[in-house]
């Protein structure tokens, strides 16, 4: 009796990637296939697919998603192209392509990323406890110095908005491992935590009870100043625009007060700082007022929208100030000059007070004009 055995192989790829670059979470973008290493086209690439390298790297966010070699042409094979990832990938072997050596492209558009070599740990992806890789390992910083300066450039390099405080004694928990930097110091103007100066990598006398955090803001105003321009918020790590349908003065508030930036003056639709380039994240906000961050306003959903980059949202924010005109009526006496400027600042700080004491504050100007009779 004749036995037949059917014998099925399930194929695995090997999903390893790498990068060949200045650091280990920067470089030319490699993948390896059937036991050789091979580049990637640029046909597609975005920040979406760089995302999922850089979280497949253990790097932090992506950055960047570099085209045209700009890390250098490869030399041999061309694994990938028209990748599309939809950023919830853990590998980008999981996401769509022309297949394994399909492709139309030659080396000069070998695709790159640029992933940040620092993350949050914490409710967000720009609210955290503050951790650096260094050697290949994730460790925290030490809160002795940590200001809002230091923040800043942490949200900058994290691609987020403006740093909004830069919370000490690992208000968003304590890490575990490392503990890679202490007495930082930086000017605010760099780029990289790492251009800061601190005491040098481990050198520190510090615990996990003191790790240094920073809260981000997910909101930013494009325009000509920090407190007016184009409403943009981010979302997957994608900066996006509102669109204006139902955008109005308490919606603005919202932003104005989010950011700090007092309250709010105007709301101008249609792009009035400019039309944006990307995502258009959401549509028809709607603001009771009450609210400390525009994304607990009602909205359509992220990316549900029916606008173009022509219908942007904006604001103005700033301090409220008016004037008033007042005229007065004075009985005096006779001997009283007026015109002396000893009495006019003795009348104005009467004046003044009376205002305050009715609960009026703010500079009061007096000017005086006699009239006829």
């Amino acid at each position: 009796m004749e036995m037949f055995f059917l014998l099925i192989m399930a194929a695995t790829v090997d999903a390893q990637i790498r990068l060949i670059g200045p650091s280990q979470c920067s470089g030319r973008v490699e993948f390896f296939y059937n036991g050789v290493w091979g580049t990637v086209c640029d046909d597609g690439w975005d920040l979406t697919d760089a995302a999922v390298v850089c979280r497949q790297m253990g790097c932090g966010p992506a950055v960047s998603a570099p085209p045209l070699a700009y890390f250098g042409a490869g030399t041999e094979q061309i694994w990938l192209d028209d990748v599309i990832c939809t950023g919830s990938e853990s590998d980008l072997s999981q996401c769509t392509h022309n297949g394994y050596g399909v492709h139309n492209c030659g080396h000069t558009e070998d695709a790159g990323v640029i992933c940040a070599e620092i993350r949050l740990s914490g409710p967000s992806v720009c609210s955290g406890r503050v951790e650096v890789i260094h050697d290949g390992v994730w460790g925290t910083i030490c809160d002795n110095g940590w200001d809002l300066t230091d923040a800043a450039v942490v949200c900058r390099q994290m691609g987020c908005g403006q740093a909004m405080s830069a919370p000490p004694l690992a208000y968003f928990g304590a890490g575990t491992e490392q503990i890679w930097l202490d007495d930082v110091s930086c000017t605010g103007s760099e780029s990289d935590l790492s251009q800061c100066t601190h005491n040098g990598y481990g050198v520190h006398n510090c615990g996990h009870d003191e790790d240094a955090g920073v809260i981000c803001s997910e909101i930013r105003l494009t325009g000509p100043e920090l407190c007016s321009g184009r409403v943009e918020v981010l979302h997957d790590g994608v900066w996006g625009t509102v669109c204006d349908n139902g955008w109005d003065m308490t919606d603005a508030g919202v932003v104005c007060r989010q950011l700090g930036c007092g309250s709010a003056l105007t709301a101008p639709p249609q792009a009035y700082f400019g039309a944006g380039t990307g995502q258009i994240w959401l549509d028809y906000v709607a603001c009771t007022g009450s609210e400390s961050d525009l994304l607990q306003c009602t909205h359509s959903g992220y990316g549900i929208n029916s606008c173009v980059h022509g219908n942007d949202a904006s604001v103005t924010c700033g301090d409220l100030t008016f004037k008033k005109v007042v005229k007065m009526k004075f009985l005096t006496p006779p001997s009283l000059d007026l015109n002396d400027p000893a009495v006019q600042e003795d009348l104005l700080q009467q004046l003044s007070q009376k205002l305050k004491d009715q609960g009026v504050d703010g500079e009061v100007k007096l000017s005086w004009r006699k009239l006829p009779g």
